[in-house]
């Protein structure tokens, strides 16, 4: 399989892999544990969580561990929503129509609760402008959610520009905003330093970058208001509750601590071969073309259009014939219907019906991206030739 869905999931890390090994094994306590075998569960746990933070550039006291991205995502939004209410600072949140869906059906909740939601757009290379987040700002607005990078086409957020926006508002009013950032696409292709960045929380999801699934984390800057959503023990400093998946978290750190490490020549790499990938559809393909940005975006999406057929079509027929793609966000492949990123980015409906997202990885090498070309090729045309066979215009 030639495998070129990276930004759905990616390959459990060898250091990942080897510092879960003995917590699946002899290393089975609970790090809330008095005796022995606990209190090395708990070391582990510090020592994690440690290592998370020198990779965000946090103190280890910020660094929740959760069950994955989702959980990460939805505590930011409703968490720390929820405690701005109760402190009676307002009920409007910011967020963006590009947001994974985690993060939009999170905001669809705290509608469900009373809030009021702004969405603010986008433009046809799928970036939010700083100006559409600043007109949105009101004095009784409490968070505002943009994400780093977006997972459908690569598009790389003013996320630090919106935090500069939200400074200078609250000069002006003397009410700030909390600011979140889901980072999850970012690890591994943009350099992360949580105080640069400028936010008060922000979100992972470790199976992006090379740890387990079931794993991630919230950074949650000291002094954040935040409402726990789970009620239980005191664990992750009372603010997540619940045994800590002692395991998943030492993956997580250890893949975490690896995907930091030498960003710029991977991106430089990676690049290369998207570029190539690209040039080598257009080339083959008659009828398509590229979706978003190709400059200020992560370097190893590349979402393409075939016109005269659709996605989910495609996407079966080129695993038939070995290689993984994905339609759009792996989440929302169960209820197939066109990229919310791309009509919001103005797409017209059936381009974006049958677009495809490639994300390549670390390990992608030039063979692989010339076969995903040609196969591709191949399987347009021979979809675009069964729907003339069926009389379906194309």
């Amino acid at each position: 399989m030639i495998y070129l869905d990276h930004a759905a999931t990616t390959p459990l890390s060898p250091r990942a892999r080897a510092a879960m090994e003995p917590f699946l094994g002899p290393e089975f306590g609970n790090p809330s544990g008095l005796y022995e075998l606990g209190r090395r569960a708990q070391s582990a746990l510090d020592a994690a969580r440690r290592t998370v933070a020198e990779c965000l550039g946090a103190e280890p006291r910020e660094i929740i561990f959760t069950s994955g991205g989702t959980e990460s995502i939805n505590a930011a939004l409703l968490g720390i929503a929820a405690a701005m209410r109760r402190g009676g600072l307002g009920a409007h949140v910011i967020t963006t129509s590009i947001e994974h869906h985690a993060g939009l059906h999170a905001a669809q909740t705290l509608e469900t609760l009373g809030f009021d939601v702004t969405y603010v757009g986008c433009d046809r290379r799928g970036r939010v402008h700083v100006e559409d987040v600043e007109a949105a700002l009101r004095t009784d607005t409490v968070l505002v959610s943009i994400m780093l990078a977006n997972n459908e086409v690569g598009t790389i957020q003013p996320v630090e520009a919106v935090g500069e926006a939200i400074r200078a508002f609250e000069a002006r009013t003397g009410h700030r905003p909390m600011l979140h950032t889901d980072a999850v696409q970012a690890v591994g292709w943009l350099p992360l330093d949580v105080r640069a960045l400028g936010v008060d929380a922000l979100s992972l999801s470790a199976h992006k970058f090379g740890g387990p699934k079931g794993s991630g984390i919230l950074f949650l800057r000291r002094g954040t208001p935040f409402q726990p959503l789970l009620a239980g023990g005191g664990q992750e400093h009372q603010k997540r509750a619940g045994t800590e998946n002692v395991a998943g978290i030492a993956g997580t750190a250890a893949a975490l601590a690896e995907a930091t490490r030498g960003i710029p020549e991977r991106r430089v790499r990676v690049r290369s071969l998207r570029e190539r990938l690209r040039e080598a559809l257009l080339r083959r393909v008659p009828r398509a073309s590229v979706n978003g940005c190709q400059e200020e975006c992560l370097p190893h999406i590349l979402n393409v259009a075939f016109e005269g057929i659709d996605s989910e079509s495609l996407v079966r027929a080129l695993d038939e014939r070995g290689v993984a793609v994905s339609s759009g966000s792996a989440c929302s492949n169960s209820t197939w219907e066109p990229s919310h990123v791309l009509l919001a980015m103005g797409v017209p409906i059936r381009a974006a019906a049958g677009s495809i997202r490639f994300s390549l990885g670390e390990g992608t090498t030039e063979e692989e991206v010339e076969l995903a070309a040609e196969r591709t090729a191949e399987a347009v045309a021979y979809l675009r030739a069964a729907r003339l066979r069926e009389g379906v215009r194309t």
